[in-house]
């Protein structure tokens, strides 16, 4: 039985004598109305019920089939993370089916009565035209993108093998004369970077509308949006580059920045952090160091020793030999300072009540100046104390005697 047939079957059980044609079109026409909204609606349903029993399959098996997605100790996918892609991914089917559905029973429900039949052909056109349209700028785009995919690999595995040649040089395997292993990995990643903008110069001419006056007019933008929101950033990467190959420090090297002593945890393209040694973190841009000097007082106790200093005021009813000689002594039993070189005494000054001089000592390790500098001034003022003569800094008066005023009697 054909289709006219069921519904002339179905007309006559109404009692409409298909004499009366009109009214049996219109019925018949209903009746297909009908009976394709009930089918779009059942295939909705099916769809639904089909993605609740997936959904309920999948949580059932997950433990079974899912296991988790590790990058070293990070667990970047768990399983409960898995199941929620997937549920992503089957929610995005089941919308599509749906969407494809209505896609062919709209117009086939237009195409149902004769008024929009027409609107129902329009209908399809406006569903197949762009598909066809998309489909044919596709295929007719496949050999740009075997270009681009080519241009990607070949960068990938320059960028791999420059990679390994700077593993090589950091752990010291391959030596270069001049170049330093801690130029490495900054040296990898400038080179990275000219990689990456030389793939993306090379694949531009073969994006999808390339040549438009949109792409070109975003690209444009883009690039104003950059140059005035990171001029400061720039400045301060570009610093980062050039400190990086003066290497006036390393990481754990005590250093001095302006007022800031302190050891550096961290250095960035952008920024330097140092842990004072009051441990207060401090952030400063690679701009500010550049133009700031920088002492490096790691580097100093590593070349030699690294020379503590600091002024002692002595009156001048005390020998300078006898001063000079206690605190030399102060500073042998000082914990920490190196006996050789051997410590030494400057003479700094003369002025009204006192004569000033200067101790230096030399240290191995400038993570200990704090502790070495307090020591050496305790040993000072105890062997000051032993010996009965006051240091005179700040000064203060000491009422003396007449005989104490008498020149020393030579013997």
């Amino acid at each position: 039985m054909n289709i006219d047939g069921f519904f002339d079957t179905i007309v006559s059980s109404l009692g409409i004598e298909p004499t009366h044609q009109n009214a049996y079109n219109v019925i018949k026409h209903i009746l297909l109305f009908a009976l394709v909204v009930a089918a779009q609606y059942l295939l909705i349903r099916l769809t639904n019920y089909g993605y609740g029993k997936l959904k309920f399959k999948i949580n059932e098996l997950k433990t079974r089939f899912l296991k988790p997605v590790c990058i070293k100790k990070y667990e970047f996918l768990s399983i409960d993370r898995q199941e929620k892609v997937v549920f992503f991914i089957l929610n995005i089917l089941r919308w599509a089916i749906i969407l494809i559905q209505l896609i062919i029973s709209i117009p086939l429900l237009f195409s149902i009565f004769p008024r929009t039949e027409n609107l129902a052909v329009q209908l399809f056109s406006y569903i197949l035209n762009p598909l066809k349209k998309i489909g044919w700028d596709i295929i007719h785009y496949i050999p740009n993108l075997f270009v681009i995919v080519i241009i990607c690999i070949i960068i990938r595995y320059v960028i791999k093998g420059v990679g390994y040649l700077t593993g090589e040089i950091e752990k010291g395997r391959l030596k270069i004369k001049g170049f330093y292993p801690d130029w490495a990995k900054p040296t990898y990643s400038i080179i990275r970077f000219l990689l990456y903008a030389f793939m993306i110069a090379l694949i531009y001419p073969y994006l999808p509308d390339s040549e438009s006056k949109i792409f070109q007019g975003i690209s444009v933008f883009i690039g104003v949006i950059v140059s005035f929101g990171s001029g400061s950033a720039i400045g301060n990467l570009i610093a980062g580059i050039i400190i990086t190959y003066m290497r006036p420090f390393q990481i754990g090297d005590r250093i001095k920045i302006t007022d800031n002593i302190g050891n550096v945890l961290e250095k960035t393209p952008v920024v330097t952090r140092i842990r004072t040694l009051k441990n207060e973190i401090i952030t400063i841009p690679n701009s500010t160091i550049m133009n700031s000097q920088i002492t490096n007082l790691s580097e100093s106790a590593r070349s030699g020793g690294l020379i503590i200093y600091f002024d002692v005021a002595v009156g001048y009813d005390t020998p300078w030999r006898q001063a000079h000689q206690l605190l030399l002594d102060a500073a042998v039993i000082t914990p920490d300072v190196m006996p050789d070189p051997h410590p030494f005494i400057y003479e700094q000054g003369f002025n009204d009540f006192y004569a000033v001089y200067q101790i230096n000592v030399y240290i191995s390790d400038a993570d200990k100046l704090t502790t070495v500098t307090s020591d050496l001034r305790q040993n000072i003022q105890d062997k000051f104390k032993e010996a009965g003569i006051s240091i005179l800094s700040p000064h203060y008066y000491e009422v003396k005697t007449t005989s104490d005023l008498q020149p020393p009697v030579k013997a």
